[in-house]
C-alpha cells in the first residue's frame, strides 16, 4: 500500500496509505485530510483537489493532461510547475512516500 504525505499549510505533516490504483485525492478523502476539498468526486470537473508535489517527485508522475491544465487555470492558489489535481495522481509503488503540499484555500 503506497504512503502518501500531506504537508498541510501549517507545515504539520500527515501520512496516509491507499490501496494500489487508487488516487491521491482518494487516499485523502478516505483519511479525512483536510484541505482536499474533492467536490466532483475525481471527475476532473472543480479543482478543489489542489495539491502542490514535492519537487523531488515530479519526475515520478506522468505530465498533466489537457484537460488538467484545463482545470488548474481556476485554483483558487496560483498554480506553478508542481501543481497537480490529486484525482490525476494514480498511486502504485512507485509512488510510495509521495509528498504533496495542500494549498491554504480551494474553490
Amino acid at each position: 500500500m503506497p504512503r502518501v504525505v500531506f504537508v498541510h499549510p501549517d507545515g504539520t505533516k500527515q501520512e496516509t496509505h491507499a490501496a494500489d490504483g487508487a488516487t491521491v485525492m482518494q487516499a485523502a478523502t478516505a483519511n479525512l485530510v483536510p484541505g482536499i476539498v474533492a467536490e466532483c468526486g475525481g471527475e476532473l470537473s472543480c479543482a478543489t483537489c489542489h495539491v502542490f508535489v514535492d519537487e523531488q517527485w515530479l519526475r515520478a508522475l506522468p505530465a498533466r493532461t489537457e484537460e488538467e491544465e484545463d482545470m488548474l487555470e481556476v485554483t483558487s492558489e496560483e498554480p506553478t510547475e508542481t501543481s497537480r489535481l490529486s484525482c490525476q495522481i494514480t498511486l502504485d509503488a512507485s509512488l510510495d512516500g509521495l509528498v504533496v503540499q495542500i494549498p491554504r484555500t480551494q474553490k
